[in-house]
C-alpha cells in the first residue's frame, strides 16, 4: 500500500538521486577503509536513511511494506554498506520494539533509533543455535527485579558500533526449544556486555560484524519486550517482515549489476563489434532482466498481502529464497560477461559479486527456507510430515 502515491514518487526520485550523486561515488573510499565514513553517516541520517519503517510517532517515516521494499530497491543498488550501515535501525533493530516494545521502551529507543542518534542490532544467532535458532543457549535468570544474562552470540550485523541490543535468550530451560525463549533491550554501556574484533570477511567492507559475550550482564526486568517466554514469536515477526525487505534489498544490487553490465557489452568490442551484439551474451542479459522482473513483482505482491494483513509467512520465505538466489544468478553472469575484468578487484561487479554471497546465508539460508516453504505448502494442503 502506497498512501500518498505523487509525494511517495518524488521521494524515490530523490533517493535515487541521492544515491547516485552522494553514495556511489564514494563506495570505493568505503571499502578501502572498510567503514562508512561518520560524515557520510551523519548526512545519511539527515536524508532519514534511518527511520523507514519507524511509526512517525517516533521519528520516523512509518513505511508501509510495499513503500519500505520500494526504498530498499533504490537504495541498495549502492554499495550493501551503506544499506548495512541504517539496515538495523530501520529493520531487525528497531521491529522487535515496534512490534512487541511497551510505550516507555518505543519512546524510549524508537526517536533515538529512528535520527541515527543510535545504532541497533538483532542478537539472536550463536556459535551452536544457526538455522535452528530455537536451541539457542543464552541464558537470562530472573534475580529480584533483574535478568543476568550469560551466553555468546556470533554473527551480529553492526554489532561493533551499536548502542542497543536486542537480545534473545532462553529464560526458562526446563521449557524446549522456543517456548522457553524472552527477548531483551540490552544498552552497550552494561557491565557485563562485551562486543569482539569486527570479523575479516569475503565481502560487504564496511559494514561491521563481530561475536557478542555476555557474562553476568545484569539488566533491568523492565528491559524484557513483551512477556516472558514470548520472545521466539516476537523474533519470528521481526523475521517475517525482515524477509520481504531483505528480499528486496537482493533486488538493487542486480539492478545495478545489470546497467552496469549493459554499459559494458555496448561499448567493449571484440572480433569488430560491440559484445552486446552477441547471442550468447544477449541471452545472459535476457536472463538477468528476466529474473530482475519476477523478483520484483513477487516482493511487491507480498509486501502488499503483508499490508492488507494476511499471512504471508510462506510467501516471505519464497521472496527471500527466490531474490537472493536470483541476485547470485545475476552476479556470476555479469562477472562472466566481464572477462578477465569481472576477476580485477576494486569494480562495481567484482564487490558486489562477493557481497552479495552473504544473502543466501543470513536470515535463514536458502535450504531452511526450501523446508519452510515446502512445510507450509503440506500444510495448506491440511496435510501433515509428522
Amino acid at each position: 500500500m502506497i498512501r500518498n502515491p505523487e509525494e511517495f514518487s518524488s521521494f524515490l526520485d530523490s533517493l535515487q538521486k541521492y544515491c547516485k550523486l552522494k553514495l556511489i561515488p564514494l563506495e570505493a573510499e568505503v571499502a578501502l577503509l572498510d567503514e562508512v565514513p561518520a560524515d557520510i553517516v551523519s548526512d545519511m541520517a539527515n536524508f532519514g536513511l534511518f527511520g523507514f519503517s519507524i511509526p512517525e510517532t517516533y521519528g520516523g517515516f512509518g513505511m508501509t511494506t510495499e513503500e519500505l521494499v520500494l526504498a530498499a530497491m533504490e537504495l541498495s543498488q549502492c554499495s550493501v554498506a551503506f544499506r548495512a550501515r541504517v539496515g538495523t535501525n530501520t529493520g531487525i533493530g528497531s521491529e522487535a520494539l515496534v512490534a512487541d516494545g511497551s510505550e516507555f521502551q518505543k519512546a524510549k529507543y524508537l526517536p533515538r533509533l529512528a535520527s541515527g542518534e543510535i545504532t541497533g542490532c538483532f542478537a539472536i544467532t550463536e556459535p551452536d543455535a544457526g538455522s535452528d535458532a530455537a536451541s539457542l543457549k543464552t541464558s537470562a535468570k530472573k534475580d529480584g527485579d533483574s535478568y543476568i544474562l550469560n551466553g555468546v552470540k556470533c554473527f551480529i550485523t553492526n554489532a561493533p558500533i551499536s548502542d542497543l541490543f536486542t537480545v534473545m535468550a532462553r529464560t526458562d530451560q526446563n521449557k524446549p526449544k522456543a517456548n522457553g525463549v524472552s527477548a531483551f533491550l540490552v544498552e552497550r554501556n552494561t557491565p557485563g556486555l562485551n562486543v569482539g574484533n569486527p570479523y575479516k570477511k569475503m565481502g560487504q567492507a564496511g559494514s561491521p560484524v563481530s561475536e557478542v559475550y555476555f557474562e553476568n550482564c545484569r539488566i533491568p526486568a523492565s528491559n524484557l519486550i513483551g512477556s516472558e517466554g514470548e520472545g521466539f514469536k516476537t523474533a519470528m515477526k521481526v523475521l517475517n517482515k525482515q524477509r520481504i525487505h531483505l528480499a528486496a534489498l537482493c533486488i538493487g544490487p542486480a539492478i545495478r549489476m545489470l546497467d552496469e553490465i549493459v554499459k559494458y557489452t555496448s561499448s567493449r568490442e571484440q572480433f569488430g563489434k560491440p559484445i552486446g551484439a552477441f547471442q550468447l551474451v544477449q541471452a545472459m542479459i535476457a536472463d538477468c532482466q528476466t529474473e530482475i522482473y519476477a523478483a520484483k513483482a513477487l516482493v511487491l505482491e507480498t509486501a502488499r498481502k503483508r499490508d492488507a494483513g494476511e499471512d504471508v509467512a510462506m510467501e516471505a520465505s519464497i521472496c527471500k529464497y527466490f531474490a537472493s538466489e536470483m541476485c547470485g544468478r545475476v552476479a556470476d553472469r555479469c562477472v562472466q560477461m566481464l572477462g578477465g575484468y569481472g576477476y580485477i578487484s576494486d569494480n562495481a561487479i567484482e564487490r558486489f559479486y562477493r557481497d552479495v554471497r552473504l544473502f543466501r546465508l543470513y536470515e535463514g539460508t536458502s535450504q531452511i527456507h526450501q523446508l519452510n516453504i515446502a512445510r507450509n505448502t503440506f500444510k495448506n494442503a491440511g496435510l501433515s510430515l509428522n
